[in-house]
């Protein structure tokens, strides 16, 4: 009787190897694992923001418009809980994306803008500020970028026979990833018009993130 049991339990194993199950164990954890970096590093750009901000307060004539949106960019970013269940719920999860991109966008409006402040541009802390966000906006790139390999990967076992039984067996669903659309046009460097007064600029940001 037991060996029977043992034969059954090595068939059962054997069909589940078969159909994909233990690739779906790896490429779900290879999403996990990879949707936690991403979380990591936005909230070490998030974490710089204060400071950053605190930085730009101390120039008396910067335009307090540009700040005020990364501080409510900040805060709708960060209000988005990014549990492990987001990467499993399409709408929640391009919610989060477009707060991401959006906190994105006021932070390159206000990157274009301090160029226009020599005062803010020689702060020492400044500087080191801004060279701590580039840094970590490439680390986000970086972990996107592996991220969205990682989903690739595991819709494509979703999708492909015979995984795609075990997909239906077991509820393996596809799940959302990060798009292009309309991400570059957020990013973009908004243009920066100037009137005759110095240090104080006119128009910055429009026409970006729209």
């Amino acid at each position: 009787m037991n060996k029977r049991w043992i034969y059954l339990l090595a068939v059962v194993s054997w069909g589940l190897s078969g159909c994909g199950y233990n690739t779906f164990q790896t490429a779900d954890e290879q999403v996990k694992a990879g949707w936690s970096e991403v979380i990591n590093q936005y909230q070490r750009r998030a974490d710089l923001i204060p400071n950053l901000v605190s930085t730009v307060k101390g120039e008396a004539k910067f335009e307090q418009d540009t700040l005020t949106k990364v501080i409510e960019a900040r805060s709708k970013a960060t209000s988005i809980q990014a549990t492990p269940e987001l990467i499993n719920d399409p709408a929640a999860f391009q919610k989060f994306q477009q707060a991401q991109g959006e906190l994105t966008g006021a932070l390159s409006r206000l990157m274009v803008v301090s160029e226009q402040y020599p005062n803010l541009r020689a702060n020492q802390g400044f500087r080191d500020l801004s060279a701590q966000l580039e840094g970590t906006e490439n680390r986000i790139t970086v972990a996107r970028n592996r991220y969205i390999k990682a989903v690739q990967d595991y819709n494509v076992t979703v999708r492909s026979f015979p995984s795609n039984l075990t997909a239906m067996v077991m509820g393996y669903k596809e799940k959302p990833s990060f798009t292009v659309d309309n991400e570059k046009e957020i990013a973009k460097p908004p243009s920066v018009v100037f009137d005759a007064t110095p240090g104080k600029p006119a128009g910055a940001g429009s026409g970006a993130g729209k």
